[in-house]
């Protein structure tokens, strides 16, 4: 008798991604944070010397930093957001399932990419 194809993750296979899934976005919150509150510092743009060639240099790197700051904190928001999706996935048991194919992504592609959406091949295909 041919062995049937899962076509879900079980309801503790579930319950161990949602566990990984909250410690990332516990980790991931936290980055966030700490990037916020780097910009928030870069904007209090507190150049004490009055050299002025050393307040323009200063000021170049501070703004470079400040912009690479809200890239982090833009892309840390989006993963966030993800993880987030993921919780909502589990909770309707559709996790894991490729939005692309209805296939089961592999158990170790969603555990190096939690909040993954598609099997690789659907992802590829779409290239």
């Amino acid at each position: 008798m041919a062995q049937q194809e899962k076509t879900r993750y079980s309801d503790a296979e579930l319950a161990e991604f949602k566990e990984l899934i909250l410690k990332k976005l516990e980790q991931a919150r936290h980055d966030y944070e700490e990037l916020r509150s780097t910009i928030s510092r870069v904007d209090g743009n507190d150049t004490e010397d009055t050299s002025p060639t050393f307040k323009v240099l200063e000021e170049g790197a501070t703004t470079l930093s400040k912009e690479e700051c809200e890239r982090l904190a833009a892309h840390q928001s989006k993963f966030i957001r993800n993880l987030e999706l993921a919780l909502v996935r589990i909770e309707h048991k559709t996790y894991g399932i490729c939005k692309t194919t209805g296939k089961l992504i592999p158990r170790e592609r969603l555990l190096r990419v939690p909040h993954a959406t598609e099997t690789i091949e659907a992802k590829e295909a779409r290239r």
